[in-house]
């Protein structure tokens, strides 16, 4: 049984961006769509002393995703489910079905989503499957480069797919999600690794071969993908951010956490969130 792209819906601007995008992306990987609205009301009432939110308006949030993917992408086979469950556990359960999670991205402050801020975070930290974060208003042309009247349009090709590699450490698993979605989109690849490292830094600094080591085996994998690798000296978060800029999507790497307190991510997580404007999509690895 083919595993679904899984998007979770709260009715929010940046909601209804992670279910096109979800969209998308199912239709370039021939999977289906699930979407995923967690309602903690009480079947039956209007709301809960808490402020759930009720029934009814959590059925129209669903059915409202539902037909707006149906308008849009008439070939792809949708499901939809309400869980009677937090935003944060019913994700975590849903995502281990899944080939992948959609969530919509404002940042820890967000306001209007159920999906926003620490939900997301803590989502992103624990998951078992990558998670894509889509700001609201990213639409199908923002994937796209612009023409020479810098008009936006989906006939032109696919902006590129940019990943950060954090060498020592496993990355097979970044760079296979990175090089497949750069070779289902048909454009090029930018490997980034970001060392801080003192100026006296020499000759004898081989961080751009090891760069370069990792990446063969996948280009000899996918010898259609064009790529280019850089190495930075500075500091991680704010290179990461600046290469993003002008991408089509941005891939990092995180740790997947098990247990302990807190969102369990760190500051490159948290930059990325806060400042890039593209969807991000982070790769658990080991």
């Amino acid at each position: 049984m083919m595993k679904p792209v899984l998007v979770g819906v709260d009715g929010s601007r940046q909601s209804l961006a992670a279910v096109d995008w979800g969209a998308r992306a199912a239709l370039r990987r021939e999977l289906p769509l699930r979407l995923v609205h967690a309602w903690e009301g009480v079947p039956g009432r209007d709301a809960t002393p808490g402020g759930a939110v009720p029934q009814y308006w959590a059925r129209r949030v669903l059915r409202g995703a539902m037909d707006r993917v149906s308008e849009r992408y008439p070939r792809l086979y949708i499901s939809a489910e309400q869980v009677s469950r937090p935003p944060r556990q019913a994700l975590l359960s849903e995502a281990e079905g899944a080939e992948l999670l959609v969530i919509g991205n404002e940042g820890l402050s967000g306001v209007g989503g159920l999906f926003s801020g620490t939900v997301a975070l803590s989502v992103v930290g624990r998951t078992p499957v990558p998670v894509v974060l889509v700001r609201a208003g990213f639409t199908a042309t923002h994937e796209h480069e612009r023409d020479a009247s810098g008009a936006a349009s989906e006939r032109i090709p696919y902006r590129n797919v940019v990943v950060a590699v954090e060498l020592g450490r496993p990355c097979d698993e970044v760079l296979s999600f990175a090089f497949e979605e750069a070779a289902r989109r048909n454009t090029s690849l930018r490997a980034v690794h970001v060392r801080h490292l003192p100026h006296t830094a020499g000759p004898g600094d081989r961080t751009r071969p090891m760069l370069e080591d990792a990446l063969l085996p996948w280009q000899d994998k996918y010898p259609t993908v064009p790529v280019t690798a850089s190495t930075v000296h500075a500091r991680a978060p704010h290179e990461i951010v600046h290469a993003a800029a002008g991408a089509g999507l941005l891939v990092v790497g995180r740790r997947q956490r098990h247990s302990g307190p807190g969102s369990q991510t760190g500051a490159v997580t948290h930059a990325v969130i806060h400042h890039v404007a593209c969807p991000v999509a982070f790769v658990p690895h080991r």
